[in-house]
Protein backbone atom coordinates (compact mmCIF):
# COMPACT_ATOMS: atom_id res chain seq x y z
CA UNK A 1 0.00 0.00 0.00
CA UNK A 2 2.79 2.78 0.89
CA UNK A 3 4.66 1.27 -1.98
CA UNK A 4 1.58 2.58 -4.55
CA UNK A 5 1.36 5.56 -2.89
CA UNK A 6 4.89 6.73 -3.00
CA UNK A 7 4.84 5.90 -7.09
CA UNK A 8 1.62 7.23 -7.42
CA UNK A 9 3.42 10.95 -5.96
CA UNK A 10 7.01 10.47 -7.51
CA UNK A 11 5.34 9.63 -11.13
CA UNK A 12 2.85 11.92 -11.02
CA UNK A 13 5.21 14.15 -10.41
CA UNK A 14 8.47 12.86 -12.35
CA UNK A 15 6.14 12.28 -15.47
CA UNK A 16 4.64 15.81 -16.23
CA UNK A 17 7.79 17.33 -14.13
CA UNK A 18 9.78 18.32 -17.55
CA UNK A 19 5.94 20.01 -18.81
CA UNK A 20 5.91 22.26 -15.84
CA UNK A 21 9.36 23.16 -16.26
CA UNK A 22 8.89 24.71 -20.01
CA UNK A 23 4.97 25.62 -19.25
CA UNK A 24 4.95 27.46 -16.13
CA UNK A 25 8.92 28.28 -15.35
CA UNK A 26 9.31 28.58 -18.98
CA UNK A 27 12.71 26.91 -19.27
CA UNK A 28 14.24 26.07 -22.45
CA UNK A 29 13.75 21.90 -23.41
CA UNK A 30 17.40 21.36 -22.76
CA UNK A 31 17.74 23.29 -19.58
CA UNK A 32 14.51 21.28 -18.27
CA UNK A 33 16.20 17.91 -19.24
CA UNK A 34 18.44 18.60 -17.42
CA UNK A 35 17.01 19.85 -14.46
CA UNK A 36 14.76 16.78 -14.38
CA UNK A 37 17.81 14.50 -14.94
CA UNK A 38 19.65 16.58 -11.86
CA UNK A 39 16.30 15.54 -9.90
CA UNK A 40 15.72 12.48 -10.89
CA UNK A 41 19.52 11.71 -10.26
CA UNK A 42 19.78 12.92 -6.65
CA UNK A 43 16.53 11.01 -5.83
CA UNK A 44 17.91 7.77 -6.81
CA UNK A 45 21.20 8.74 -5.42
CA UNK A 46 19.74 9.50 -1.94
CA UNK A 47 18.92 5.85 -1.33
CA UNK A 48 22.61 4.67 -1.00
CA UNK A 49 22.88 6.90 2.33
CA UNK A 50 18.87 6.03 3.15
CA UNK A 51 20.33 2.62 3.23
CA UNK A 52 23.38 2.80 5.07
CA UNK A 53 21.16 4.51 7.75
CA UNK A 54 18.85 1.76 7.62
CA UNK A 55 21.14 -1.43 7.58
CA UNK A 56 23.88 0.27 10.20
CA UNK A 57 21.43 2.31 12.38
CA UNK A 58 17.92 3.05 12.50
CA UNK A 59 16.39 -0.52 11.31
CA UNK A 60 14.34 -0.81 8.44
CA UNK A 61 10.61 -0.21 9.78
CA UNK A 62 12.09 3.27 11.68
CA UNK A 63 13.24 4.57 8.32
CA UNK A 64 10.85 4.35 5.90
CA UNK A 65 8.52 5.96 8.95
CA UNK A 66 10.52 8.81 9.24
CA UNK A 67 11.36 9.03 5.42
CA UNK A 68 7.71 9.11 4.84
CA UNK A 69 6.79 11.84 7.25
CA UNK A 70 9.98 14.12 4.90
CA UNK A 71 8.27 12.85 2.35
CA UNK A 72 4.47 13.73 3.53
CA UNK A 73 6.16 17.53 4.39
CA UNK A 74 7.62 18.13 0.85
CA UNK A 75 4.06 17.67 -0.56
CA UNK A 76 2.64 19.76 2.25
CA UNK A 77 5.01 22.27 0.89
CA UNK A 78 4.71 21.25 -2.92
CA UNK A 79 0.45 22.42 -1.96
CA UNK A 80 1.31 25.53 -0.68
CA UNK A 81 3.88 26.52 -3.62
CA UNK A 82 0.43 25.74 -5.68
CA UNK A 83 -1.81 27.60 -3.59
CA UNK A 84 -1.00 30.13 -1.31
CA UNK A 85 -1.07 33.70 -3.33
CA UNK A 86 2.31 34.69 -2.36
CA UNK A 87 4.01 32.09 -3.39
CA UNK A 88 1.79 30.18 -6.46
CA UNK A 89 3.09 31.03 -10.00
CA UNK A 90 0.98 32.53 -12.91
CA UNK A 91 -1.20 30.86 -15.16
CA UNK A 92 0.16 29.13 -17.71
CA UNK A 93 -1.91 30.35 -20.46
CA UNK A 94 -1.48 33.64 -19.17
CA UNK A 95 2.12 36.21 -19.37
CA UNK A 96 3.75 36.74 -16.17
CA UNK A 97 4.59 40.11 -14.60
CA UNK A 98 6.04 39.27 -11.87
CA UNK A 99 8.83 37.32 -11.00
CA UNK A 100 8.98 33.22 -10.23
CA UNK A 101 12.21 33.31 -8.27
CA UNK A 102 10.13 32.62 -5.25
CA UNK A 103 7.91 30.16 -6.05
CA UNK A 104 10.84 28.31 -7.91
CA UNK A 105 12.54 27.95 -4.46
CA UNK A 106 9.59 26.79 -2.72
CA UNK A 107 9.12 24.64 -5.69
CA UNK A 108 12.77 22.91 -5.89
CA UNK A 109 12.80 23.05 -1.84
CA UNK A 110 9.43 21.00 -1.82
CA UNK A 111 10.86 18.50 -4.98
CA UNK A 112 14.04 17.73 -3.18
CA UNK A 113 12.55 16.84 0.23
CA UNK A 114 10.90 14.60 -1.77
CA UNK A 115 14.25 13.63 -3.08
CA UNK A 116 15.44 12.95 0.76
CA UNK A 117 12.70 10.78 1.62
CA UNK A 118 12.82 8.57 -1.03
CA UNK A 119 16.09 8.11 -0.15
CA UNK A 120 15.26 6.26 2.83
CA UNK A 121 11.88 4.92 1.92
CA UNK A 122 12.90 3.18 -0.93
CA UNK A 123 16.09 1.09 0.04
CA UNK A 124 14.19 -0.15 3.07
CA UNK A 125 10.65 -0.45 2.15
CA UNK A 126 11.84 -3.13 -0.85
CA UNK A 127 14.25 -4.88 1.64
CA UNK A 128 11.75 -5.22 4.52
CA UNK A 129 9.22 -6.43 2.36
CA UNK A 130 11.73 -9.26 1.60
CA UNK A 131 12.98 -9.52 4.79
CA UNK A 132 9.29 -11.09 5.80
CA UNK A 133 10.15 -14.34 3.71
CA UNK A 134 12.48 -16.95 5.24
CA UNK A 135 15.08 -18.00 3.49
CA UNK A 136 15.89 -21.26 5.36
CA UNK A 137 12.12 -22.30 4.32
CA UNK A 138 12.19 -23.74 0.88
CA UNK A 139 8.46 -22.00 0.31
CA UNK A 140 9.02 -19.14 1.65
CA UNK A 141 12.15 -18.85 -0.26
CA UNK A 142 10.36 -19.39 -3.53
CA UNK A 143 7.81 -17.18 -2.81
CA UNK A 144 10.47 -14.57 -2.47
CA UNK A 145 11.41 -14.89 -5.71
CA UNK A 146 7.57 -13.68 -7.06
CA UNK A 147 7.63 -11.26 -4.60
CA UNK A 148 9.78 -8.78 -6.18
CA UNK A 149 7.45 -9.81 -10.08
CA UNK A 150 4.28 -8.77 -7.52
CA UNK A 151 6.10 -5.80 -6.17
CA UNK A 152 6.87 -4.42 -9.48
CA UNK A 153 3.01 -4.97 -10.63
CA UNK A 154 1.83 -2.64 -7.43
CA UNK A 155 4.87 -0.45 -8.37
CA UNK A 156 3.36 -0.12 -11.96
CA UNK A 157 -0.23 0.47 -10.70
CA UNK A 158 0.85 3.12 -8.79
CA UNK A 159 2.35 4.37 -11.74
CA UNK A 160 -0.17 3.86 -14.17
CA UNK A 161 -2.85 5.98 -11.76
CA UNK A 162 0.14 8.33 -11.59
CA UNK A 163 0.60 9.72 -15.13
CA UNK A 164 -2.75 9.11 -16.40
CA UNK A 165 -5.33 10.62 -13.13
CA UNK A 166 -2.69 12.55 -10.92
CA UNK A 167 -1.20 14.09 -14.50
CA UNK A 168 -4.83 14.79 -15.99
CA UNK A 169 -5.52 16.72 -12.81
CA UNK A 170 -2.31 18.47 -12.83
CA UNK A 171 -3.10 19.70 -16.99
CA UNK A 172 -7.05 19.92 -16.42
CA UNK A 173 -7.35 21.28 -12.86
CA UNK A 174 -4.63 22.26 -11.30
CA UNK A 175 -1.18 21.15 -9.73
CA UNK A 176 -2.62 22.34 -6.60
CA UNK A 177 -5.64 19.75 -6.38
CA UNK A 178 -2.90 17.02 -7.23
CA UNK A 179 -0.55 17.85 -4.90
CA UNK A 180 -3.52 17.70 -2.40
CA UNK A 181 -4.93 14.21 -3.20
CA UNK A 182 -0.93 13.03 -3.47
CA UNK A 183 -0.46 14.06 -0.20
CA UNK A 184 -3.90 12.32 1.41
CA UNK A 185 -3.17 9.63 -0.18
CA UNK A 186 0.10 9.53 1.18
CA UNK A 187 -0.94 10.21 4.85
CA UNK A 188 -3.29 7.54 4.27
CA UNK A 189 -0.79 4.83 3.01
CA UNK A 190 1.31 5.98 6.23
CA UNK A 191 -1.37 5.07 8.53
CA UNK A 192 -2.11 1.58 6.90
CA UNK A 193 1.24 0.86 7.13
CA UNK A 194 1.43 1.50 10.86
CA UNK A 195 -1.31 -0.66 11.06
CA UNK A 196 1.16 -3.68 10.22
CA UNK A 197 3.44 -3.31 13.44
CA UNK A 198 2.36 -5.82 15.11
CA UNK A 199 2.74 -8.60 12.61
CA UNK A 200 5.87 -7.49 11.16
CA UNK A 201 9.00 -9.37 10.76
CA UNK A 202 12.15 -7.59 11.92
CA UNK A 203 16.14 -7.35 11.29
CA UNK A 204 17.78 -5.66 13.64
CA UNK A 205 20.43 -3.62 12.50
CA UNK A 206 24.04 -4.90 13.01
CA UNK A 207 26.34 -1.41 12.70
CA UNK A 208 28.06 -0.40 9.97
CA UNK A 209 28.11 -2.88 7.08
CA UNK A 210 31.30 -1.15 5.56
CA UNK A 211 33.59 -1.85 8.77
CA UNK A 212 33.58 -5.73 8.10
CA UNK A 213 35.13 -5.28 4.18
CA UNK A 214 38.08 -2.44 5.80
CA UNK A 215 38.61 -5.25 8.26
CA UNK A 216 38.87 -7.66 5.57
CA UNK A 217 41.08 -5.70 3.14
CA UNK A 218 43.37 -4.14 6.16
CA UNK A 219 43.96 -7.92 7.19
CA UNK A 220 44.50 -9.14 3.57
CA UNK A 221 47.54 -5.92 3.51
CA UNK A 222 48.62 -6.52 6.82
CA UNK A 223 49.37 -10.57 5.92
CA UNK A 224 50.54 -9.49 2.12
CA UNK A 225 53.42 -11.63 2.78
CA UNK A 226 51.98 -15.02 3.67
CA UNK A 227 51.62 -17.66 1.61
CA UNK A 228 47.84 -19.34 1.24
CA UNK A 229 47.24 -22.73 2.31
CA UNK A 230 46.63 -25.46 -0.24
CA UNK A 231 43.38 -26.74 1.89
CA UNK A 232 40.47 -23.63 2.37
CA UNK A 233 39.97 -25.92 5.48
CA UNK A 234 42.57 -24.52 7.02
CA UNK A 235 41.65 -20.65 6.76
CA UNK A 236 39.91 -19.19 9.73
CA UNK A 237 35.90 -19.74 10.09
CA UNK A 238 34.01 -20.03 12.89
CA UNK A 239 31.72 -23.11 12.77
CA UNK A 240 28.16 -21.20 13.96
CA UNK A 241 27.48 -17.46 13.87
CA UNK A 242 26.92 -15.37 16.75
CA UNK A 243 24.19 -14.56 15.54
CA UNK A 244 21.76 -17.13 14.37
CA UNK A 245 20.50 -15.51 11.27
CA UNK A 246 23.83 -15.03 10.16
CA UNK A 247 24.37 -17.66 7.05
CA UNK A 248 28.29 -18.87 6.35
CA UNK A 249 29.34 -18.63 2.74
CA UNK A 250 31.10 -21.16 0.90
CA UNK A 251 35.05 -20.36 0.19
CA UNK A 252 35.49 -19.52 -3.82
CA UNK A 253 39.02 -19.09 -6.03
CA UNK A 254 37.84 -14.96 -7.11
CA UNK A 255 40.09 -12.38 -6.02
CA UNK A 256 42.47 -15.05 -4.22
CA UNK A 257 44.58 -11.94 -2.69
CA UNK A 258 41.70 -11.30 -0.04
CA UNK A 259 42.15 -14.88 1.34
CA UNK A 260 45.08 -13.61 3.10
CA UNK A 261 42.64 -12.16 5.54
CA UNK A 262 41.55 -15.54 6.48
CA UNK A 263 45.04 -17.10 6.91
CA UNK A 264 45.81 -17.96 10.80
CA UNK A 265 48.95 -16.94 11.80
CA UNK A 266 50.75 -19.74 14.24
CA UNK A 267 51.12 -17.04 17.21
CA UNK A 268 47.14 -16.87 17.18
CA UNK A 269 45.57 -19.05 19.10
CA UNK A 270 41.81 -19.40 17.57
CA UNK A 271 40.33 -22.14 19.94
CA UNK A 272 37.04 -21.64 21.28
CA UNK A 273 38.61 -21.32 24.99
CA UNK A 274 40.88 -18.38 23.36
CA UNK A 275 39.91 -14.23 23.25
CA UNK A 276 37.93 -13.30 20.22
CA UNK A 277 41.03 -12.12 17.44
CA UNK A 278 41.78 -8.88 16.68
CA UNK A 279 39.57 -8.50 13.61
CA UNK A 280 41.59 -6.36 12.13
CA UNK A 281 44.06 -9.45 11.74
CA UNK A 282 42.08 -11.52 11.09
CA UNK A 283 38.60 -12.15 9.51
CA UNK A 284 36.36 -15.00 8.36
CA UNK A 285 35.47 -17.11 5.23
CA UNK A 286 32.63 -15.64 5.34
CA UNK A 287 33.68 -11.82 5.49
CA UNK A 288 36.15 -12.75 2.64
CA UNK A 289 33.65 -13.85 0.70
CA UNK A 290 31.37 -11.48 1.34
CA UNK A 291 34.03 -8.74 0.59
CA UNK A 292 34.63 -10.13 -2.86
CA UNK A 293 30.98 -10.30 -3.66
CA UNK A 294 30.32 -7.07 -2.61
CA UNK A 295 33.55 -5.60 -5.53
CA UNK A 296 32.42 -8.40 -8.06
CA UNK A 297 28.90 -6.18 -8.03
CA UNK A 298 31.40 -3.22 -9.31
CA UNK A 299 31.76 -3.93 -13.07
CA UNK A 300 28.45 -4.95 -13.30
CA UNK A 301 26.82 -1.81 -11.46
CA UNK A 302 28.74 -0.09 -14.44
CA UNK A 303 27.83 -1.92 -17.22
CA UNK A 304 24.10 -1.66 -15.77
CA UNK A 305 24.90 2.55 -16.75
CA UNK A 306 23.54 2.78 -20.26
CA UNK A 307 20.33 0.84 -19.63
CA UNK A 308 19.85 3.64 -17.39
CA UNK A 309 20.52 6.03 -19.36
CA UNK A 310 18.06 4.94 -21.85
CA UNK A 311 15.25 4.62 -19.18
CA UNK A 312 15.64 8.34 -18.42
CA UNK A 313 14.72 9.63 -21.68
CA UNK A 314 11.20 7.80 -21.11
CA UNK A 315 10.01 10.94 -18.52
CA UNK A 316 12.16 13.40 -20.51
CA UNK A 317 12.63 13.32 -24.01
CA UNK A 318 9.54 11.08 -24.75
CA UNK A 319 7.12 12.92 -22.40
CA UNK A 320 8.37 15.86 -24.53
CA UNK A 321 7.79 14.53 -27.97
CA UNK A 322 4.19 13.83 -26.95
CA UNK A 323 3.30 17.44 -26.11
CA UNK A 324 3.45 18.75 -29.70
CA UNK A 325 1.97 15.25 -31.16
CA UNK A 326 -1.67 14.63 -31.71
CA UNK A 327 -3.27 13.56 -28.25
CA UNK A 328 -7.22 13.86 -29.14
CA UNK A 329 -9.25 10.70 -28.20
CA UNK A 330 -12.31 12.30 -29.28
CA UNK A 331 -13.16 16.06 -30.52
CA UNK A 332 -13.57 17.18 -27.11
CA UNK A 333 -11.15 15.21 -24.82
CA UNK A 334 -6.92 15.58 -25.09
CA UNK A 335 -4.64 13.18 -23.51
CA UNK A 336 -1.81 14.89 -20.91
CA UNK A 337 1.34 14.33 -22.60
CA UNK A 338 2.73 12.67 -19.66
CA UNK A 339 -0.35 9.52 -20.21
CA UNK A 340 1.92 7.86 -22.47
CA UNK A 341 4.33 6.98 -19.83
CA UNK A 342 1.81 4.56 -19.04
CA UNK A 343 2.38 2.42 -21.91
CA UNK A 344 5.86 1.57 -20.34
CA UNK A 345 4.07 0.34 -17.32
CA UNK A 346 1.31 -1.56 -19.23
CA UNK A 347 4.48 -3.21 -21.16
CA UNK A 348 6.15 -4.13 -17.71
CA UNK A 349 3.03 -5.52 -16.33
CA UNK A 350 2.26 -7.66 -19.19
CA UNK A 351 5.66 -8.69 -19.47
CA UNK A 352 6.34 -9.08 -15.38
CA UNK A 353 3.03 -11.63 -15.37
CA UNK A 354 3.93 -13.31 -18.72
CA UNK A 355 7.50 -14.18 -16.59
CA UNK A 356 6.23 -15.00 -13.26
CA UNK A 357 3.30 -16.88 -14.30
CA UNK A 358 4.41 -19.16 -17.72
CA UNK A 359 7.85 -18.51 -18.46
CA UNK A 360 9.21 -19.28 -15.42
CA UNK A 361 7.48 -22.64 -14.55
CA UNK A 362 8.29 -23.63 -18.03
CA UNK A 363 11.90 -23.33 -17.48
CA UNK A 364 12.17 -24.42 -13.99
CA UNK A 365 11.24 -27.69 -15.91
CA UNK A 366 13.38 -27.36 -18.78
CA UNK A 367 16.52 -25.97 -16.87
CA UNK A 368 16.29 -27.70 -13.34
CA UNK A 369 16.67 -24.15 -12.20
CA UNK A 370 14.69 -22.70 -9.16
CA UNK A 371 14.62 -19.36 -11.06
CA UNK A 372 13.98 -20.81 -14.39
CA UNK A 373 17.12 -18.26 -15.69
CA UNK A 374 19.66 -16.65 -13.36
CA UNK A 375 19.92 -13.25 -12.62
CA UNK A 376 22.11 -11.85 -14.90
CA UNK A 377 20.65 -13.66 -18.07
CA UNK A 378 17.69 -11.79 -17.12
CA UNK A 379 18.91 -8.71 -16.62
CA UNK A 380 20.65 -9.19 -20.25
CA UNK A 381 17.67 -9.63 -22.15
CA UNK A 382 16.49 -6.39 -20.83
CA UNK A 383 19.06 -4.87 -21.86
CA UNK A 384 18.47 -6.06 -25.26
CA UNK A 385 15.20 -4.62 -25.19
CA UNK A 386 16.47 -1.50 -24.53
CA UNK A 387 18.57 -1.44 -27.54
CA UNK A 388 15.55 -2.46 -29.65
CA UNK A 389 13.32 0.55 -27.53
CA UNK A 390 16.12 3.31 -28.79
CA UNK A 391 16.21 2.12 -32.60
CA UNK A 392 12.24 1.67 -32.57
CA UNK A 393 12.31 5.47 -31.08
CA UNK A 394 14.32 7.19 -33.86
CA UNK A 395 13.13 5.61 -36.74
CA UNK A 396 9.39 6.76 -35.07
CA UNK A 397 11.25 10.12 -34.74
CA UNK A 398 12.06 10.28 -38.15
CA UNK A 399 8.99 10.06 -39.43
CA UNK A 400 7.95 12.29 -36.97
CA UNK A 401 10.09 15.19 -38.48
CA UNK A 402 9.23 14.04 -42.14
CA UNK A 403 5.31 15.20 -41.44
CA UNK A 404 6.87 18.29 -41.08
CA UNK A 405 3.57 19.91 -39.43
CA UNK A 406 3.11 19.82 -35.89
CA UNK A 407 0.21 17.70 -34.53
CA UNK A 408 0.46 16.01 -37.94
CA UNK A 409 1.40 12.75 -36.22
CA UNK A 410 -1.16 10.90 -33.60
CA UNK A 411 0.88 10.13 -30.07
CA UNK A 412 -0.24 6.65 -30.40
CA UNK A 413 2.89 6.09 -32.45
CA UNK A 414 4.94 6.24 -29.26
CA UNK A 415 2.84 3.18 -27.88
CA UNK A 416 5.81 0.87 -29.42
CA UNK A 417 9.18 2.56 -27.87
CA UNK A 418 7.16 2.55 -24.68
CA UNK A 419 5.68 -1.05 -24.96
CA UNK A 420 9.59 -1.80 -25.98
CA UNK A 421 11.20 -0.42 -23.00
CA UNK A 422 8.42 -1.44 -20.40
CA UNK A 423 9.27 -4.88 -21.80
CA UNK A 424 12.94 -4.73 -21.09
CA UNK A 425 12.04 -2.91 -17.83
CA UNK A 426 10.10 -6.44 -16.70
CA UNK A 427 13.37 -7.73 -17.58
CA UNK A 428 16.21 -5.89 -16.43
CA UNK A 429 14.77 -3.77 -13.70
CA UNK A 430 13.21 -6.58 -11.70
CA UNK A 431 16.93 -8.58 -12.54
CA UNK A 432 18.60 -5.87 -10.71
CA UNK A 433 16.63 -5.36 -7.64
CA UNK A 434 17.16 -9.23 -7.23
CA UNK A 435 20.72 -9.51 -7.72
CA UNK A 436 21.90 -6.31 -5.53
CA UNK A 437 19.42 -7.84 -3.03
CA UNK A 438 20.50 -11.26 -3.12
CA UNK A 439 24.18 -11.05 -3.71
CA UNK A 440 24.77 -8.31 -1.04
CA UNK A 441 25.79 -9.40 2.35
CA UNK A 442 22.80 -10.04 5.16
CA UNK A 443 23.87 -7.24 7.00
CA UNK A 444 23.08 -4.79 3.40
CA UNK A 445 20.04 -5.49 2.28
CA UNK A 446 18.54 -2.19 2.20
CA UNK A 447 21.73 -1.24 0.37
CA UNK A 448 21.41 -3.57 -1.97
CA UNK A 449 18.45 -2.34 -3.27
CA UNK A 450 19.97 1.18 -3.14
CA UNK A 451 22.53 0.25 -5.41
CA UNK A 452 20.08 -0.79 -7.96
CA UNK A 453 18.45 2.84 -7.48
CA UNK A 454 21.85 4.42 -7.73
CA UNK A 455 22.48 2.80 -10.90
CA UNK A 456 19.50 4.70 -12.70
CA UNK A 457 20.46 8.33 -10.49
CA UNK A 458 24.10 7.79 -11.60
CA UNK A 459 22.35 7.08 -15.58
CA UNK A 460 20.40 10.35 -14.99
CA UNK A 461 23.53 12.74 -14.22
CA UNK A 462 25.23 11.05 -17.31
CA UNK A 463 22.09 11.61 -19.00
CA UNK A 464 22.68 15.08 -18.28
CA UNK A 465 25.96 15.23 -19.22
CA UNK A 466 25.40 13.11 -22.82
CA UNK A 467 23.21 16.24 -23.66
CA UNK A 468 25.97 18.60 -22.94
CA UNK A 469 28.47 17.59 -24.99
CA UNK A 470 26.22 16.09 -27.95
CA UNK A 471 25.33 19.57 -27.77
CA UNK A 472 28.44 21.21 -27.66
CA UNK A 473 29.89 18.80 -30.89
CA UNK A 474 27.01 19.14 -32.45
CA UNK A 475 26.61 23.14 -32.79
CA UNK A 476 30.72 23.26 -32.70
CA UNK A 477 31.43 26.81 -33.66
CA UNK A 478 27.85 27.42 -34.89
CA UNK A 479 28.50 25.22 -38.46
CA UNK A 480 25.99 22.99 -37.66
CA UNK A 481 22.28 22.85 -35.99
CA UNK A 482 22.62 21.40 -32.94
CA UNK A 483 20.47 18.21 -32.22
CA UNK A 484 18.90 20.27 -28.87
CA UNK A 485 17.71 22.86 -30.42
CA UNK A 486 14.75 25.14 -28.67
CA UNK A 487 12.09 23.71 -30.56
CA UNK A 488 11.52 20.03 -31.22
CA UNK A 489 10.64 19.87 -34.89
CA UNK A 490 14.21 22.08 -35.33
CA UNK A 491 16.36 19.07 -33.10
CA UNK A 492 17.34 15.81 -34.31
CA UNK A 493 16.14 13.75 -31.66
CA UNK A 494 16.66 10.45 -33.45
CA UNK A 495 20.12 10.65 -34.08
CA UNK A 496 20.50 10.69 -30.35
CA UNK A 497 18.31 7.78 -29.90
CA UNK A 498 20.60 6.02 -32.28
CA UNK A 499 23.35 7.29 -30.48
CA UNK A 500 22.10 5.38 -27.31
CA UNK A 501 21.09 2.22 -29.32
CA UNK A 502 24.65 2.01 -30.62
CA UNK A 503 25.91 2.81 -26.87
CA UNK A 504 23.77 -0.09 -25.59
CA UNK A 505 24.72 -2.53 -28.49
CA UNK A 506 28.10 -2.06 -27.64
CA UNK A 507 28.05 -2.01 -24.03
CA UNK A 508 25.74 -4.98 -23.89
CA UNK A 509 28.44 -7.16 -25.79
CA UNK A 510 30.41 -6.45 -22.72
CA UNK A 511 27.98 -7.04 -20.25
CA UNK A 512 27.30 -10.77 -21.58
CA UNK A 513 31.37 -11.45 -21.43
CA UNK A 514 31.07 -10.17 -17.77
CA UNK A 515 27.88 -12.20 -16.91
CA UNK A 516 29.29 -15.54 -18.48
CA UNK A 517 32.25 -14.75 -16.07
CA UNK A 518 30.55 -14.15 -12.49
CA UNK A 519 30.18 -16.86 -10.01
CA UNK A 520 27.08 -16.15 -7.90
CA UNK A 521 27.85 -16.48 -3.90
CA UNK A 522 27.27 -20.12 -2.23
CA UNK A 523 25.40 -20.09 0.68
CA UNK A 524 25.67 -23.08 3.78
CA UNK A 525 21.50 -22.91 4.82
CA UNK A 526 19.77 -25.05 6.95
CA UNK A 527 16.79 -25.68 4.68
CA UNK A 528 13.58 -26.97 6.33
CA UNK A 529 10.67 -28.66 4.78
CA UNK A 530 7.06 -26.86 4.15
CA UNK A 531 5.45 -29.29 6.60
CA UNK A 532 5.21 -27.99 10.32
CA UNK A 533 5.13 -31.46 11.91
CA UNK A 534 8.48 -32.13 10.32
CA UNK A 535 11.36 -31.24 13.20
CA UNK A 536 13.99 -32.77 10.48
CA UNK A 537 16.48 -29.95 9.30
CA UNK A 538 19.34 -30.96 6.90
CA UNK A 539 22.60 -28.79 6.38
CA UNK A 540 22.83 -28.60 2.82
CA UNK A 541 25.20 -25.86 0.01
CA UNK A 542 23.39 -23.79 -2.10
CA UNK A 543 24.28 -22.38 -5.05
CA UNK A 544 21.82 -19.60 -5.47
CA UNK A 545 22.60 -18.93 -9.11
Amino acid sequence: MIEFSERLSYFGLATNLIIYLTRVLHQEVKTAAKNVNYWQGVTTLMPLFGGFIADAYLGRFSTVLCSSVIYILGLVLLTLSQLAPSLKPCDAAETCHRSLHIHSTIFFTAMYLISIGTGGHKPSLESFGADQFDDDHAGERKAKMSYFNWWNCALCSGLMLGVTLIVYMQDKVSWGAAAIVLTAVMVFALAVFLAGRPYYRYREPEGSPLVPMLQVLAAAVTKRGLALPEDAAEMYEITKPEKSKKKLLMHTDKLGFLDKAAIMEHKEDTTAAAEKPNPWRLATVTQVEETKQVLAMIPIWLSSLPLGICIAQGSTFFIKQASIMDRKLVRSFELPPAFVYSFSAIGMILCVSFYDKILVPFLRKTTGNERGINMLQRIGIGMLFSVVAMATAAVVEQKRLDAGVADAMSVFWLLPQFMILGFGDGFALVGLQEYFYDQVPDSMRSLGIAFYLSVLGAASFLSSLLIIIVDHVTSWGGKSRSWFAKSLNESRLDLFYWLLAVINAVNLCGYVYLASRYSYKSVKRRVMGISNSSEEDEDMEDNVS
